[in-house]
């Protein structure tokens, strides 16, 4: 895992650097193995100037609350970073519904599952630098917030409302009626960023992705929003590369 995760940021920062201003990237780290990945980050941030981290919803059965994980939270927080967060499957999912792509339920799940783990860690309380943005819609999130939210005051847990409107959440497979009804009114446009899912969602999925987007009867405002301004606002070297 250490050797992969090297490689491949090395990789994407040579791409980035013979395409400037096309590609930027999130580094990959070798978690769960702590200490390395705390190397990662130094290396990845310092020598290779990346755009941000890329996690994974869990690593084995261990979602991103894991308290195990809290000093690369806490250093990714001290460096002011953003992180990208993709699902992924974990044992408690596999063959539940036999023949039925992990992919199609467990996916969005997963996210959910990892958010509220933060939330239950008071992760995004205790790292208020680290920018999150949650794939696909923030998986079940806001068609679950108010079960959430209402179980947690059962539980005497608060604020996690105002941290849930914080979050960044990408319209990789949501860009449709049903996935957006729901986000926008658990947050604005000014928390949503375009997502592809490229190349698992291959190029004719990513032009139908933009399509339904803009079939959905948001402002001009919104529209600039979500495809290039709060992109714009949380990368800020495209934006200065754009101005110039």
């Amino acid at each position: 895992a250490k050797r992969l995760a090297r490689y491949c940021n090395d990789f994407a920062a040579q791409m980035a650097a013979d395409h400037p201003g096309r590609f930027g990237f999130f580094a990959a780290l070798p978690l769960p193995d702590v200490q390395t990945s705390l190397a990662e980050v130094g290396h990845a941030v310092e020598t290779l100037k990346c755009d941000g981290v890329g996690l994974m919803t869990n690593y084995g059965n261990r979602y991103l609350g894991d308290p195990g994980f809290s000093p690369v939270f806490e250093e990714m927080n001290r460096r002011g970073l953003i992180v990208y967060v993709h699902p992924n499957t974990c044992s408690c999912d596999l063959d539940v519904l036999p023949g039925i792509p992990s992919s199609m339920i467990e996916f969005p799940h997963s996210t959910t599952r990892t958010i509220v783990s933060l939330l239950a860690s008071d992760a995004f309380m205790r790292w208020p630098n680290i920018r999150f943005i949650f794939s696909h819609a923030g998986g079940t999130i806001p068609f679950l917030v108010n079960r959430i939210i209402g179980q947690a005051s059962i539980l005497g847990r608060q604020g996690w409302p105002d941290q849930l409107h914080k979050l960044y959440y990408d319209t990789a497979g949501s860009a449709n009626a049903a996935a957006f009804g729901p986000l926008l009114k658990l947050v604005t446009s000014k928390q949503v960023v375009f997502g592809s899912d490229f190349p698992f969602n291959a190029a004719p999925g990513v032009k139908g992705s933009v399509e339904s987007l803009h079939s959905l009867g948001l402002s001009a405002e919104e529209l600039r929003d979500i495809e290039v301004a709060n992109a714009r606002s949380l990368f800020r070297r495209f934006s200065l590369r754009a101005a110039a």
